[in-house]
């Protein structure tokens, strides 16, 4: 059996952190664990209040995960303050982890900030050294770059800067451009790639971030190159947004069970 652990906040409306990432594990037959670094109070329309878990608290979670089930991928979504990215980064150092996945969250759908200023320097230098892939989307990139993200040039630009910073491989996303299709860019070290796919109308788009690099680390668990693991990643996306719904009065949901309930691979 196959599992991955998600270090994240909570989001209470179910849509997108720790609840999007465990949904779609399950879907990919892998068993999700998590550590919870924050919890907040969201939903469809916003993020209204948060709590900070201490550090002690967060490491530990991850060491009972670690110590005793294993884990084959990890992921990190919002870490919020410089203490919790340095203690998380400590963790997957004194823990030795792979296949590590790093979502640099840093603010919501509705615009609600979710990352300390000092939080970005740290992630800089203390968290993506450790990824095997980070995944920002434009926004996210310029602030880990301080570059401006308007084309597919600027993000495989940002793609290079990004994997200076020390992760194996950065994808940076193309959701946020305006291009006709959605243009994800890879770079590994070695080569740039593009991976292309058409833009899914409607609003149901809750969680896509979460959603899609918790799709990259379930695709790694089970044994699939970041390459491999891209195209397979944007599919599930693009059928969890046509499938979606809109729960609430706000950004509508994904379905992150379109496809079927999967079996655990073991």
């Amino acid at each position: 059996m196959k599992k991955a652990l998600t270090i994240a906040g909570s989001d209470s409306g179910g849509g997108a952190g720790i609840q999007a990432d465990l949904k779609t594990f399950a879907a990919h037959g892998v068993w999700g664990t998590s550590a919870i670094a924050a919890i907040t109070a969201q939903n469809t329309l916003g993020v209204t209040a948060a709590l900070f878990l201490p550090c002690d608290i967060i490491t530990a979670q991850i060491e009972a995960v670690t110590s005793d089930i294993g884990v084959d991928a990890v992921k990190t979504g919002m870490l919020a303050t410089a203490a919790i990215v340095y203690a998380v980064a400590e963790a997957l150092a004194r823990f030795t982890m792979v296949n590590v996945v790093v979502d640099p969250v840093m603010v919501s759908k509705s615009g609600a900030v979710l990352l300390a200023g000092d939080a970005v320097d740290a992630m800089r230098k203390q968290l993506l050294p450790l990824a095997t892939v980070v995944t920002p989307n434009a926004e996210e990139a310029e602030a880990l770059t301080g570059l401006t993200i308007r084309t597919v040039d600027d993000s495989r630009l940002a793609a290079q800067r990004i994997h200076d910073m020390g992760p194996a491989a950065v994808i940076v996303k193309g959701g946020h451009l305006q291009t006709a299709d959605v243009v994800d860019v890879l770079f590994d070290g070695h080569d740039l790639m593009e991976f292309r796919h058409a833009r899914v109308p409607g609003t149901n788009t809750h969680g896509t971030g979460c959603t899609f690099a918790a799709a990259m680390a379930a695709n790694l668990a089970l044994g699939k190159t970041i390459a491999e693991a891209i195209p397979l990643a944007q599919a599930y996306v693009e059928g969890a947004i046509r499938h979606g719904a809109a729960a609430g009065r706000g950004v509508g949901v994904l379905n992150h069970f379109w496809n079927g309930a999967a079996r655990l691979e073991r």
